[in-house]
């Protein structure tokens, strides 16, 4: 390559990172997901827009085999993520109704497109009528998992049954349709006839799941020894990725197939932070700089000014095919497992969304000559058509008071006996975690029936370098946040307490805790850490503010002359019967006549044998200052519950 053509290719990869970055951050300010600005930028620098002389001057036939280059790089790497981020485990609970959702949205969609595809190979230039008619109908069954995924994340619908089958059902679909598209491509290499190289796809899966995978495993272990993602292990992953996609390519199947079936053989049970910390660096280099440059690859072969009446037919056609098709396949599975009729709605809504990975698909057809050049330009506009209605119809078919009222409704179906004294624990990450749980677990275990409420809330941040994917760092977020719930909720239940866990995204922390209160209704709410933002929770409640030592021998509580000083000290005199500690009360310099009624209460109920005592009652003045607890008392009027 020539001095002037390097600096050409400098110009290029700017001007296409800068488009790039702007149309995404347009797109995700109309509630869009950035792709559809990404793919968007790809084509308005092709001959579209501007005509294949400026197209032609930014990206002379030299610099256009290097960007081809970069983009098969970038386009590896997006399918090693997607084939990592697929995982069945989402599958789990939910079986039936996700492979009858994801059968329905794949068997539909694929034999109309079978249909279509005879229609059109009369009027285009179609050599092998077969592979072009099984591609089209693979083409129409794919969903992109990917943007399904930030799809429900940003709704926040992971909350709900309705996201929770959506992701299920989305993997299934993933596997299923990859799976289908393989035997299409190999089919197509073939020139309608099934090369005999392709006979070693399967004792090349069954060594990947059977000696790589377990290989890979060790890399969990070289993670946590390093405490990091060291540049040796993300090396062996790489050499693995670029040797799978070799394969794939010497045994006639496409590298992108090498490269999903290594992301989905990578290991997942305990490696978590591996996952993350890996998706996290190929997703820097893949999202700035390699995938808008397959976006501009796949958007110069994109000429929609040469559409004619027929052309604009041939489009109606193929977006009432792959919409509909689609949604009422995807529709009909959902009904059969008796889901009402709205929701099975949002579940056809989400799987109608084709996004990159669609892209993808009709790009490997293109090179492959499956698919004519006009047909693949209709084709980006219906994968972009059916992406960007995904979020305004969800508007209208899900709002998001459906959203809320079902993630609430889970909520409490999680619940378990009504009438229960009821803590729930707000859990702070890290060491502070396992003494506020045992903390709320001593004020529940005296009573019966009783339940700890373990929860989580886990941020997330709207703006993030991610073209579609949305797995990377939320859902492993809640992984890890869910197993850590689990584990702490064990010796809860041993003591006798019901223990139910739940984790939520949310990018206002506070409210959704507010929400929580509003749905559990419980007694008392444990916290680590002052809350002011906390203090328009609506439900009467109790909450203890504790910053808590390795040990301690002494419940101290700041008690005024009200109804809150009255709970203070009535909470603080249950932890320090079940921690056997001494009970402090600070009641200022005269302890008033509520809280030596209250002190005399607890201390005849003691001598009674109904309650078991303190070690100690102390009224001291100033006591607080020096305190291992502080319990402090809030008792708002009861406000009605939620609809």
């Amino acid at each position: 390559m020539s001095a002037h053509a390097v600096g050409q290719l400098m110009l290029a990869l700017a001007c296409i990172v800068v488009l790039a970055r702007v149309l995404g951050l347009a797109a995700r300010k109309l509630g869009q997901p950035p792709v559809v600005g990404e793919i968007l930028a790809g084509i308005l620098l092709g001959p579209t827009l501007f005509g294949a002389a400026v197209s032609g001057w930014l990206f002379p036939a030299e610099v256009r085999t290097a960007l081809a280059g970069l983009a098969n790089v970038g386009l590896v790497l997006f399918m090693f993520i997607v084939g990592y981020e697929v995982d069945l485990a989402a599958v789990r609970g939910r079986r039936r109704a996700a492979v009858s959702v994801s059968v329905g949205s794949v068997v539909l969609p694929l034999g109309l497109g079978i249909g279509l595809a005879f229609w059109l190979a009369g009027h285009h230039d179609v050599a092998n009528v077969a592979p072009f008619a099984l591609f089209m109908g693979a083409a129409m069954s794919v969903t992109a998992f990917p943007v399904l995924a930030r799809i429900l994340t940003d709704r926040g619908m992971l909350r709900t049954e309705v996201g929770g089958l959506a992701l299920a059902s989305g993997a299934v679909d993933d596997v299923v349709a990859w799976t289908l598209l393989a035997g299409v491509v190999a089919l197509g290499t073939g020139g309608g006839e099934v090369p005999w190289q392709v006979l070693l796809a399967l004792p090349y899966v069954l060594v990947m799941f059977l000696v790589v995978r377990p290989f890979l495993r060790r890399l969990v272990a070289a993670r946590d020894r390093a405490g990091r993602l060291t540049p040796d292990i993300l090396a062996v992953i790489l050499i693995g990725l670029l040797l799978s996609c070799w394969f794939t390519e010497a045994i006639g199947i496409h590298a992108i197939f090498g490269a999903f079936l290594f992301g989905a053989v990578m290991p997942r049970l305990g490696g978590e932070a591996l996952r993350h910390e890996t998706l996290e660096r190929l997703e820097q280099l893949s999202v700035l700089v390699l995938l808008p440059v397959f976006f501009v690859i796949a958007g110069l072969r994109v000429d929609l000014s040469t559409v004619d009446g027929r052309g604009l037919i041939d489009l109606a056609l193929i977006l009432a095919v792959a919409i509909t098709g689609k949604f009422f396949g995807a529709y009909a599975g959902a009904r059969l497992n008796r889901i009402d009729a709205r929701r099975s709605g949002a579940l056809a809504t989400l799987m109608n969304t084709r996004g990159l990975t669609e892209i993808v698909i009709l790009t490997v057809g293109l090179q492959l000559g499956i698919l004519p050049a006009d047909l693949f330009s209709l084709m980006v506009v219906m994968a972009l058509v059916t992406t960007a209605m995904a979020g305004p119809l969800l508007a209208v078919v899900y709002p998001r008071r459906m959203v809320e009222q079902d993630a609430a409704d889970l909520q409490k179906a999680a619940l378990g006996v009504p009438e229960a004294f009821r803590v729930l624990v707000v859990v702070p990450p890290g060491t502070a975690a396992a003494p506020v749980v045992e903390l709320a677990t001593d004020l529940a275990v005296r009573r019966e029936p009783a339940e700890v409420l373990l929860s989580r809330v886990v941020p997330y941040e709207h703006a993030r370098i991610e073209v579609g994917s949305g797995l990377s760092g939320d859902l492993l977020a809640m992984t890890a946040s869910m197993a850590e719930l689990n584990r702490l909720a064990e010796p809860v239940r041993e003591r006798g307490p019901a223990a139910p866990v739940f984790a939520r995204f949310s990018a206002d922390p506070a409210a959704e805790v507010r929400a929580q209160i509003d749905v559990a209704r419980p007694d008392t709410v444990v916290l680590s850490g002052d809350h002011p933002e906390l203090a328009a929770a609506g439900p009467r409640l109790v909450t203890v503010v504790a910053p808590l030592p390795a040990g301690w021998d002494a419940v101290v509580v700041r008690a005024g002359d009200d109804a809150d000083g009255e709970a203070a000290v009535r909470v603080g005199a249950d932890l320090a019967a079940a921690r056997d500690a001494v009970l402090v009360v600070d009641a200022g310099p005269r302890a008033p006549r509520r809280i030596v009624t209250v002190l005399d209460e607890l201390g005849q109920s003691a001598a009674a044998g109904r309650a078991a005592p303190p070690s100690a009652l102390v009224v001291a003045t100033g006591a607080a200052a020096g305190a291992h607890l502080l319990v402090r008392a809030r008792l708002d009027a009861p406000v009605p519950a939620p609809a």
